[in-house]
């Protein structure tokens, strides 16, 4: 009975294996296929970091949205702003973002040079880190940017969540916290 009972739990446990391989290969398989688009608009109520930011915000001068996009859906979104200098406030950012775009506009030159990154969600596990790496690569790419720094609220969630994603605090100011990923 005994020899019977150890073939049976050992081809049960390898089919449970196999099957929660194949579950782990679906949960995540979207994220090879995924893209960076840009977005004319996003859903603000879904924001969880600063949903009281209108589309006229985020869209307004030198500010894009970004998003993740898998088979025509969005699963995380970055909106940004660019700047050269690093804002303390998103007052602040609004100010400097604006002003960073009317200097380049009268020097035909692209915007700021500092990415400032100042909303980021995702609707699917793996997407905030998918949209940081996606991200980080456009602004490689990129030739009048040279820094990535965030913008982000005084919770432990958000410094988990850059310190885990590789940045560095920056600073700490008031009611929000800067973050900087290193661009090599």
């Amino acid at each position: 009975m005994k020899k019977k009972f150890n073939p049976r739990i050992k081809a049960r446990l390898r089919k449970n294996r196999q099957v929660l391989s194949k579950n782990i290969d679906n949960f995540f398989g979207w994220v090879k296929g995924a893209k960076l688009v840009e977005l004319k608009e996003c859903n603000t109520k879904e924001d969880p970091v600063r949903p009281e930011l209108d589309i006229k915000f985020r869209t307004g001068f030198g500010r894009k949205i970004f998003g993740v996009e898998y088979q025509g859906e969005i699963h995380a979104v970055m909106c940004f702003a660019y700047t050269n200098e690093i804002p303390k406030s998103v007052e602040e950012l609004e100010k400097l973002s604006t002003d960073a775009f009317l200097q380049t506009a009268m020097r035909d030159q692209s915007g700021g040079q500092i990415a400032i990154a100042y909303t980021v969600w995702s609707k699917k596990k793996g997407g905030g880190k998918l949209i940081v790496k996606e991200v980080f690569k456009k602004i490689k790419k990129s030739n009048h940017l040279n820094r990535l720094v965030t913008l982000s609220p005084l919770t432990e969630m958000a410094t988990n969540f850059h310190q885990r994603n590789g940045a560095k605090l920056l600073q700490i100011n008031e009611n929000t916290q800067n973050f900087e990923y290193l661009i090599i």
